[in-house]
Parts: C-alpha cells; structure tokens; sequence
C-alpha cells in the first residue's frame, strides 16, 4: 500500500482511501459510518471511534478489489481477515475479497447439508479457501453471468466444485460442468431453484434458495439512496426491454432478501418485498 497516493478527500488518521479506488462500493456497504463517496471516490469521512467500527474498516480492507484502503495501524488487521465469509443471514455469508476483474461484486456462500454452494466468486484468497474448507468446502459455483466469474475456476478445482452457468454466457467459464440453456426454471433441488433473467446479459440467471433469498447478480439491487429497488439501465450491456420483462415475471416469485453483485443487499418481509417489485417494474416499464 502505498501511503503517497492517499486521496487528499480523507479526514486525517489511521484509514485511508488511495487513487487506486474504482467506486465499486463495497467498503461503504460494510462500513457505512467511515466510508463515504467523495467526488467519483471512496473516501474516509470519519475515522473509527470503537473497537467495532475500526473492525468494519478492516473489513472494507479486505474485500476492497484494488487494495485502495490502507491503515497506518495494523493492530486487529489479521484478525479481521479471519472473520470471512461474513454471516448475513442464517446460512447465507457474504465471501468478501472481491475481484477487479468483476468490478468488486460481491459473491457469497450457502452452507446446506447437501453440499454447500457458491454464488459467483471473489479472487482467490488462500485464507478464504481455508475457512471455507472448514465450513464443509463447496459442491456447486452458480455463475450468474459473463461479469462476477472472478476466479471461479480456481475455488472450482481446489474443492472440486461444479460450476453452473448459461449455455450463452459459457465464453466466460467454457468448461463449466453444468450449463443452463433458454428462459425456463429449473428446479435444481428441493431448496434451489435457477431463475433465467436475460436482461443485464443475455444468459443472465438467478438463484432463488427456500423461496426467502435472491440471489440476483447484476440484474436487481436495493438502492440506499433512493430506499427502493433498482435495476440499472445505464450498466444493461443487452437489452433493458428484456430486463423489464424478466422482472415481470421475477416479481412473481417469493423471497425476502436480495443478494445482488453490485448495489445494496436488503432484506423486506415478504409482501414489502412483493410491493417494492411491483413498484420497480412501473417505473422500469415507464
């Protein structure tokens, strides 16, 4: 880390936010209260005032994709990095560690009885394998599009996981195990079900797990701002015609957490969720 290219947007202290930020967000998701977005960047707005705040900002450290956050004090730093995947919600983890490659999305771990499951995928990090290895490794690596495939095809050998994506998105993984073809749902397990969302990509999936977590990739996200759901057309790369009308049809489906690669995860009991759906596929119809 190189303390030089300390962005002059930051309030003096220990963390700091270097030129080599992309604004992908993630640090200010995971510590809202140090992290803010200054200009067209991250910056530390408020350095940490308790022990948990100071272990979010490490947080933020760890799952930044271009290293840009650094800290002068390196006390709880490693202890830190011990804490992922981060829990969400039941058996749902957040992996952290994201990828440049992938712009910083997000991916996250299911851990199920069965066999535990991958939803797109962070660089590889070594301490990360480990702590998953002790978790029970992973069965499957649902890919949901081209973008978030990260280093998939190394977490895919190191458990000999199956990877699971679109025949149309399969330029980004070509030897995935398993590839999901036209605009049907298929009921993969009894708790998972693979949704088709052409939209974002044209072989855009998403995964819905015991009908309450959504899985979505780039195609849906909670925006923090507006408080309310979004999806983006300025970052459609297909057809945002197509996304409407597989929001349409997503809006059909139950669950009450969104776990999206980029934007805001969010949880809404079911009917706020069902309400939120509708209100976005008005306006993305509008």
């Amino acid at each position: 880390m190189d303390a030089n290219r300390r962005l002059n947007t930051n309030v003096p202290g220990n963390y700091y936010v270097t030129s080599s930020c992309i604004n992908c967000d993630q640090c200010r998701q995971l510590s809202p209260d140090v992290f803010a977005e200054v200009g067209h960047a991250s910056a530390v707005v408020k350095q940490p005032e308790t022990a948990g705040e100071a272990r979010q900002a490490f947080h933020a450290l760890f799952a930044c994709p271009t290293g840009a956050i650094g800290s002068e004090n390196k006390e709880g730093l490693q202890a830190a990095g011990q804490d992922f995947p981060l829990p969400i919600a039941e058996e749902v983890y957040y992996c952290g560690f994201t990828s440049r490659h992938s712009y910083g999305s997000s991916s996250y771990l299911i851990v199920h009885p069965e066999g535990n499951w991958m939803v797109d995928a962070p660089r590889w990090a070594p301490q990360l394998a480990k702590r998953i290895e002790e978790m029970g490794g992973i069965q499957y690596i649902l890919l949901t599009h081209r973008d978030d495939v990260a280093d998939a095809e190394k977490y895919a050998a190191k458990f000999g996981a199956q990877r699971i994506i679109h025949v149309l998105e399969k330029s980004a993984q070509p030897d995935a195990e398993h590839l999901i073809e036209g605009t049907e749902l298929v009921e993969w397990q009894p708790d998972f079900r693979i949704i088709p969302v052409p939209g974002h990509t044209r072989g855009h999936i998403a995964l819905q797990y015991r009908e309450k977590f959504l899985f979505t990739g780039d195609h849906l996200a909670w925006d923090r701002i507006a408080g309310a759901l979004d999806a983006d057309e300025e970052y459609c790369w297909y057809s945002f015609s197509v996304q409407t009308e597989s929001m349409e049809r997503l809006a059909q489906e139950r669950f009450e957490w969104i776990l999206p690669g980029h934007g805001d995860r969010i949880f809404l009991p079911e009917p706020e969720m069902k309400q939120a759906m509708n209100e976005l596929v008005a306006r993305m119809k509008s």
